[in-house]
């Protein structure tokens, strides 16, 4: 049917139409189909039909996608240039909801629990109490200097990282011997940079502007920032009980939809569809493996110094709106490092910690496990790359088992100097600002602020920029203060429930708001 253009408007001229990444039907179907296999969810013969009479195998659903007219090659930018027809559109739809129906593998599934209680029982030992506190842990201002040095140490990490994000290890290679900046000692430049390497390993557009040496004026916005800031508002509001509702609400109020990516992109549309928080992530969700509930939960460390369980469990009720199984591991581990990186001084203990509060036969214990083995053993940095892609170079770049590999190995490689573990972390590519930040933040607070190198530091200016409502321009002194009071104040009760905006600025609705 044509429909008339309305008298008096002119007809729009044609343009292409809109490529939404991360979120389209007829994009997730091949993303979908390869997490299914990683998980070994093809459990039936190719072609036998399960109890509904649906097709009872991932091999068949396969076969139903190609012969459809779709492509098994997952877009690894999150949109195919065309867009769909119609009937593939449904087609992609079905399947999706397929997948999710294909059973896990019972010995996965006993390995890799999403219950925080069952989490807990397998990582041996975290009850939830963790070390007990004393004054000492908390008055010092020893912990305010890590707590600032940790902010400024995942800023500096993430900065480092943003140019060369999508960018191949052997690429970011090339960049930098071009810059003469090669092994990396420095946030990057293009000055100097043969022009043949920067059109056959373009920077990241959005990062170019703002995060190159010769434009770097403070630290830019970056989801890896924008969301310790929510966590950060969250506790201050609510507390310690905020619960995953609290989480979707904040992202609702402060976050629009084009500022998340993968699997917060997915949960985003599907808390808009009527979802509950709880399933959200659990709908049609291929990247639930993926990197980004781990880059959200460092604030929940640094307000639990010496209890790595407590911390735990806080990036978990995060962590759940959004992912499942190892992409929760990654919130809760990084949590507990963060938590450990306080009040120790040496990186395996950090790291102990952290796999203290993770299933120990899950994929991402091994990850993490692989990569701290690299690292202790004999090769060079070169070859245990090479190995670590050997084993994870299958995945996307935004896969949480590969950083997780990387992160491992760049710490401990790296051995709590500042400057080596955020150089290592980034130029073994991947994600590399979600990775250099997670790196920063470890190494930052176990070297506290005051022995931070100038170079790294002073670009930021002591300034975050950041579309979230109340926090553009915050100096990273204020945000130390404020995580470090809460890391003082320890369990609060609820203030009154109101809504509106907090002294700071960001929406709330239904939010506790302390007296």
């Amino acid at each position: 049917m044509t429909i008339a253009t309305p008298a008096g408007l002119t007809e729009a001229p044609r343009q292409q139409p809109l490529r939404l990444s991360w979120s389209q039907p007829e994009d997730l179907v091949a993303h979908a189909i390869n997490a299914a296999a990683e998980e070994g969810r093809d459990l039936k013969p190719s072609g036998s039909l399960g109890s509904s009479g649906t097709p009872g195998s991932l091999g068949s659903l396969r076969n139903r996608w190609v012969k459809a007219g779709g492509s098994l090659v997952a877009a690894v930018t999150g949109a195919t240039p065309e867009s769909a027809s119609t009937e593939l559109r449904a087609v992609a739809r079905e399947l999706l909801r397929l997948i999710d129906e294909l059973p896990l593998p019972t010995e996965l599934a006993a390995a890799e629990p999403d219950d925080i209680d069952a989490i807990e029982h397998l990582a041996m030992g975290a009850t939830g109490k963790g070390r007990e506190r004393s004054d000492a842990d908390t008055a010092s201002d020893e912990l305010y200097d890590r707590i600032h040095g940790a902010w400024l140490g995942r800023a500096a990490g993430c900065l480092l990282g943003k140019p060369v994000e999508k960018i191949p290890r052997h690429g970011i290679r090339l960049i930098a011997e071009s810059t003469s900046n090669w092994p990396i000692a420095s946030y990057f430049t293009e000055i100097g940079l043969d022009p043949a390497i920067a059109a056959r390993f373009p920077w990241n557009r959005r990062s170019r502007p703002t995060s190159l040496i010769e434009n770097i004026d403070g630290m830019p916005e970056d989801d890896d920032l924008n969301f310790p800031l929510i966590a950060l508002d969250l506790l201050e509001r609510r507390g310690r009980g905020f619960t995953t509702r609290d989480v979707a609400e904040s992202w609702l109020a402060n976050l629009p939809a084009g500022r998340v990516f993968t699997a917060e992109r997915i949960t985003y549309r599907n808390l808009l569809d009527g979802y509950e928080p709880e399933l959200a992530g659990a709908v049609q969700n291929p990247f639930r493996d993926w990197i980004g509930a781990q880059i959200r939960t460092d604030v929940y460390g640094w307000v639990n110094p010496a209890n790595p369980a407590a911390a735990a469990r806080l990036a978990w009720q995060d962590a759940r709106l959004s992912h499942r199984r190892n992409g929760v591991y990654g919130a809760m581990f990084v949590a507990a490092a963060c938590a450990s990186a306080l009040v120790t001084s040496t990186v395996d203990e950090v790291l102990a910690e952290g796999l203290g509060v993770i299933p120990p036969r899950s994929r991402y214990a091994q990850a993490i496990r692989c990569g701290i083995e690299l690292a202790h053993g004999p090769l060079g940095t070169d070859d245990a790359l090479d190995a670590l892609y050997a084993e994870y170079g299958q995945l996307h770049w935004v896969h949480v088992l590969n950083n997780a590999a990387l992160l491992a190995f760049a710490l401990v490689r790296g051995a709590g100097d500042f400057q080596a573990t955020i150089t290592l972390a980034v130029s073994g590519g991947w994600d590399t600002d979600s990775t250099g930040a997670t790196a920063g933040s470890i190494a930052g607070a176990l070297n506290g602020a005051r022995d931070l190198p100038a170079k790294w530091i002073d670009p930021l200016k002591n300034r975050l920029s950041t579309s979230l409502p109340g926090y553009n321009h915050i100096g990273f002194d204020e945000l130390a203060n404020r995580t470090t009071l809460l890391a003082r104040t320890g369990p609060t009760e609820h203030g009154l429930v109101q809504s509106g905006v907090t002294e700071h600025g960001m929406v709330q609705h239904g939010a506790a708001v302390h007296p």
